[in-house]
């Protein structure tokens, strides 16, 4: 990994523009920092701006119509947004900027692809994890080194609510000795339960209703004890949990044994993410996903975070 870096660097190997401004969304280690709802954040702030954006990513874990989890549920996020998906990411997005007329690209995932060259790197830190254990995979969590943030723009700090302030600082501090140009654009974000979301997007309840209520929780993540603690944060009662390998696709076994494991834990609701329930039948109305909103810890921070957009996104 550092001798490609050192390459791409260098210029031994080349990263290729394409017509329009490009903002990638990664992170440094594997899985769970909560990229889908970032780039949603990303392209709902793009369309403000008057803007056409198209979102392109790998497709990893795709089923037999091509699509993966991520995929729909970006859809339900940012509707009528086109969203390719391709390894070749050079590939996807010089097709939605000829098909799609779209004027600047979001790369879901893509802090580690450096093939096609970017206007903006938007780096993801979970503060419960934020740096993979100290070490890259597979004895840890980490894709690349630490000092690989010398590559990036921006920081978001992602569940910031989790941790102490103290801890908070430290994470700060340490990104900062790798790239000392990112202490004015390191964002500590927060995300919010906002309500409850039935099968494939349709319909919803207040989170209210499971205040006090003992729940099982399902899902296929990279970080499932996060959501553990998001459903804890609206006052469930997690009675139970089922924890399947991050992208899964549920086969009926699977939900007949959860939906045995709720009743044997005599829990009549099972709550889910988003990324889950877009994979799962309509038919099984008890089970609910957990809407999440990404919101900046401070209110004054996110027309700073838009304007850092702004900035790569306007014509010179």
């Amino acid at each position: 990994m550092s001798l490609r870096n050192v390459a791409f660097d260098r210029g031994l190997k080349k990263s290729t523009t394409v017509s329009v401004p490009v903002i990638a969304v990664g992170n440094l280690t594997t899985g769970g920092t909560g990229k889908t709802p970032i780039v949603a954040t990303v392209v709902k702030a793009l369309r403000e701006q008057g803007l056409r954006p198209g979102i392109v990513s790998r497709g990893y874990r795709a089923d037999d119509t091509g699509e993966n989890d991520e995929k729909r549920v970006l859809e339900l996020l940012c509707p009528n947004v086109p969203h390719e998906q391709n390894p070749n990411r050079v590939a996807a997005s010089e097709k939605l900027i000829a098909t799609q007329g779209v004027d600047v690209i979001v790369l879901d995932d893509a802090f580690q692809h450096r093939r096609i060259a970017r206007d903006l790197n938007i780096v993801l830190i979970d503060a419960t994890n934020p740096f993979g254990y100290g070490y890259l995979l597979p004895r840890g969590l980490l894709r690349e080194p630490v000092n690989s943030l010398n590559r990036a723009d921006v920081v978001l700090i992602t569940r910031s609510d989790n941790v102490k302030h103290n801890k908070l600082l430290e994470i700060e501090d340490r990104v900062c000795r790798y790239n000392s140009n990112l202490r004015d654009h390191i964002y500590r974000v927060v995300f919010q339960p906002s309500g409850l979301v039935a099968g494939s997007g349709n319909g919803g309840r207040s989170i209210d209703v499971v205040q006090n209520r003992r729940v099982t929780v399902m899902t296929a993540i990279g970080n499932p004890q996060a959501f553990v603690v998001t459903c804890q944060q609206i006052q469930a009662k997690v009675a139970a949990t089922r924890f399947f390998p991050d992208h899964h696709h549920y086969t009926q076994k699977d939900l007949d044994e959860v939906r045995d494991q709720a009743n044997n834990a005599g829990t009549s609701l099972i709550l889910t993410t988003l990324k889950d329930l877009v994979k799962i039948p309509d038919a099984y109305d008890n089970i609910f996903a957990v809407q999440i909103d990404s919101v900046f810890e401070s209110a004054e921070k996110e027309p700073k975070f838009r304007e850092e957009l702004a900035r790569v996104t306007r014509p010179l």
